[in-house]
């Protein structure tokens, strides 16, 4: 990793303006995944071995630069409190006097949240004054926010305008393992899945060079399938991507290092969900749609993944949000977990939903906490929350 990293810079009794990506969801007070929170403990426990104050800053949703009452950050606080053992203020500005108030007041090894950045509408434009504002809080910005790597706003880009930029344990370990794949040890697979090509050619273009297997499935194997002429039924299909697919499908036929995988078998449902079937590709019934990838596709990928060195998994091979469309997806995740010698990335909100759900998160080399940042680097895009921190 070619950036510096808190390693790299003394923060010792220095005030550290942390960005975290806690874009996180409750419901009924209750916060429904807190990887993000996980995920950040080891550099805020760093920091404070250091003896810094810890000023976390982070967005929740899309509140369109005006203050909405239910993605405030004090759940968000109270949540962080119990993972770190100790209490978090929770500040209901995060510029201002309020803000500075609470951070005059902090000690070494103090840990504030400040309230949602995305209630200035000057965070998205990336307003300068506003980011010297942020800036004016703090001695050193530290960025631990991968998943907000990809947007030019002003607490992940404008800030590093006026303070030393470093990476956090985090922000290093994404980036360390989205290298790997950018440059991979191979045989090296590929996994796509989720809704539309769109989304992933661009990883296609970029790290099919190094690709010695590509497994397509979710919405895009439709595309596939229909771009070898076969009937899917009323299957979700990207009519103006078949000639995409079909391209890709010249190129595998091409190389003879390359394998491709599209689905041979698939799960099928009626339009009311009520009678559901697994079929051969070629036997889609009309009305019917493609919900999930079949056993012996499933078994196809075991195989052939059991020899790779590098793989990446970006996107749901089924209807994951809806039983018993989530099957291969879960498959798929368990399979990833027990390769007997493979570096194993995840990326994608979805994906790494399927494997928690397995429960096999821990048997995978990373799983990144970055879905729209993790895809923009697979494709070969610099990242201006990356480009902003300081060079080793």
């Amino acid at each position: 990793m070619h950036k510096q990293t808190i390693r790299d810079i003394d923060v010792s009794g220095k005030r550290v303006f942390l960005r975290v990506d806690y874009n996180v969801q409750f419901d009924d007070g209750q916060i429904l995944d807190d990887m993000r929170l996980r995920e950040s403990v080891p550099t805020i426990r760093a920091l404070q071995e250091c003896g810094a104050k810890i000023i976390a800053c982070s967005h929740r949703g899309r509140p369109g630069g005006k203050v909405v009452e239910e993605l405030r950050n004090a759940p968000v606080a109270d949540h962080l409190d119990k993972l770190l053992g100790q209490e978090v203020k929770a500040v209901r500005s995060c510029v201002g006097p309020e803000a500075e108030a609470a951070v005059a007041a902090m000690q070494p090894g103090d840990v504030i949240l400040l309230e949602n950045v995305r209630f200035h509408a000057e965070e998205e434009g990336n307003d300068p004054e506003f980011a010297k504002q942020l800036a004016a809080l703090a001695d050193i910005f530290v960025s631990d926010a991968f998943g907000t790597a990809h947007r030019a706003h002003a607490s992940v880009v404008g800030i590093a305008q006026h303070l030393p930029a470093v990476a956090g344990l985090l922000m290093e370990r994404e980036l360390e393992y989205l290298e790997q794949i950018i440059t991979p040890k191979r045989p090296f697979a590929i996994i796509l899945g989720g809704a539309k090509i769109a989304d992933k050619l661009g990883i296609l273009t970029n790290l099919a060079k190094h690709a010695d297997l590509i497994i397509v499935g979710g919405g895009i194997a439709n595309t596939f399938l229909k771009a070898q002429g076969i009937d899917v039924g009323a299957s979700l299909v990207e009519n103006d991507r078949i000639d995409d697919a079909f391209e890709v499908m010249r190129t595998a036929a091409l190389r003879d290092d390359l394998r491709l995988i599209i689905p041979t078998d698939v799960v099928i449902a009626d339009p009311g969900g009520e009678r559901v079937n697994t079929v051969s590709v070629n036997r889609v019934p009309p009305g019917f749609r493609i919900l999930d990838i079949g056993r012996q596709t499933i078994e196809d990928t075991r195989e052939a993944l059991q020899d790779m060195n590098t793989v990446v998994w970006n996107g749901p091979v089924g209807f994951f949000e809806r039983e018993p469309f989530d099957r291969g997806t879960i498959e798929i995740a368990r399979i990833l977990a027990f390769l007997p010698h493979a570096v194993t990335v995840v990326g994608g909100g979805e994906t790494a939903a399927a494997v928690q759900r397995a429960g096999v998160a821990d048997r995978i080399s990373h799983v990144s906490t970055g879905g729209g940042a993790s895809l923009e680097m697979l494709q070969g895009i610099t990242l201006p929350g990356v480009a902003v921190l300081r060079d080793k």
